[in-house]
């Protein structure tokens, strides 16, 4: 059985993976004026990594709060931490409203303006600058703090069970 403190860093890796996909792809057809929007081969991948960043990261969320009790019944606390969870509950209510928009114009069949279509990709690097913010958080919890890692070899602070 998995400890509970390391679900978290298993799929904290999706919706950093499928949110910047998702900006990338946006980006991409956006320039060469394709809608990610419609129902299209292409708005369907688009909406549904929308979609998929939305659910992973409020998964994520839900498992760092969890591996965050574990490190703080065995002693620990940081603010480090804390910055940490709270762009990880941020990030996660974004890309679930995020999702939400996407969701609601593909249902729609909407396909945006040419101005109103480039606020989609710039939206999403909005998006991206907070994941990536709160993926530095979190390296540093690991990296620099060894929490609910083992590694005490390095003199780093270990919180396991």
């Amino acid at each position: 059985m998995i400890p509970v403190q390391h679900i978290h860093p298993l799929i904290v890796h999706f919706p950093i993976v499928f949110f910047l996909s998702l900006v990338a792809i946006d980006i991409i057809a956006t320039f060469r004026g394709n809608s990610v929007t419609s129902r299209t081969a292409l708005g369907h991948l688009s909406t549904g990594l929308a979609i998929l960043s939305a659910g992973a990261a409020a998964t994520a969320f839900f498992f760092g709060g969890m591996a965050l009790d574990v490190a703080e019944s065995a002693g620990f606390h940081s603010d480090i931490a804390e910055m940490h969870e709270a762009l990880g509950e941020k990030t996660a209510i974004a890309f679930c409203i995020w999702a939400a928009i996407r969701g609601a114009l593909w249902l729609r069949n909407q396909k945006l303006a040419t101005p109103f279509a480039a606020a989609i990709p710039l939206m999403e690097i909005a998006g991206a600058v907070l994941v990536v913010a709160t993926a530095y958080y979190g390296g540093q919890l690991v990296y620099d703090l060894g929490v609910n890692v083992a590694g005490a070899a390095h003199g780093s602070v270990v919180i396991s069970q």
